[in-house]
């Protein structure tokens, strides 16, 4: 049986099971595409800004401005950007900008669940409206030959159920990949802005102490 009979088969079910696998592979298309830039950029980039503001270098803004398309980049230059900030505010201003970003590392993550939730239901629906249309072609107690029919509709429970299953597995394997993708982001965004962290109040405890000696230098 090739692909259309069995979606013809299959019965009404099908059609929005059939959105629903379409709209689950365009959506992982694009994630992957969007954690494949993240994976294949973002690490030279956080090795490169950290070396560029631990030697103060005025570049590391034109740095990050290059890949502003990175969340990291964005969450670094949040914070970079500001001028004679304390090590407080400048925390402050890394936890915003990184709150801000985690809806862009979850995007349609909620598609993936609702179709992991929906598409065994459609299956289910199928299932039910096959038993329907079985039963109701066993003309019982007539001598005629009401096979064909009940089979069929035994047929289209099978397939509808099936089809159900498979658009929640492959949704469910898409979900759980993306997911660990952001759990993983998530610890390589705590674990870099730590380090600039580190290294601003390093820098800013150097200004501060040079500070207190011209003072002292000025009083005497």
């Amino acid at each position: 049986m090739d692909i259309s009979k069995l979606f013809a088969a299959g019965g009404v079910v099908m059609y929005p099971l059939l959105l629903a696998s379409i709209l689950v592979v365009t959506l992982a298309i694009e994630r992957l595409y969007f954690w494949f830039k993240i994976g294949r950029r973002q690490q030279p980039l956080i090795q490169t800004v950290l070396d560029l503001y631990q030697h103060r270098s005025p570049l590391v803004i034109d740095r990050l401005d290059l890949d502003r398309d990175l969340p990291i980049a964005r969450i670094f230059h949040a914070a970079i950007a500001l001028k004679d900030t304390t090590p407080d505010e400048f925390r402050l201003a890394l936890e915003s900008e990184a709150h801000q970003e985690i809806p862009s590392l979850r995007r349609f993550n909620n598609v993936f669940d609702a179709v992991i939730s929906l598409a065994p239901l459609l299956g289910l629906l199928g299932t039910i409206l096959g038993l329907i249309e079985s039963f109701s072609a066993l003309n019982i107690g007539t001598g005629g030959n009401t096979n064909t029919p009940a089979i069929a509709g035994i047929g289209m429970a099978l397939i509808a159920t099936a089809s159900g299953l498979v658009v929640a597995i492959v949704a469910s394997i898409c979900a759980n990949l993306f997911r660990g993708l952001y759990q993983r982001q998530l610890a390589q965004i705590q674990a870099s802005t730590s380090q600039l962290e580190l290294l601003h109040r390093r820098q800013w405890e150097d200004r501060k102490g040079s500070l207190d000696e011209t003072l002292l230098d000025f009083t005497q």
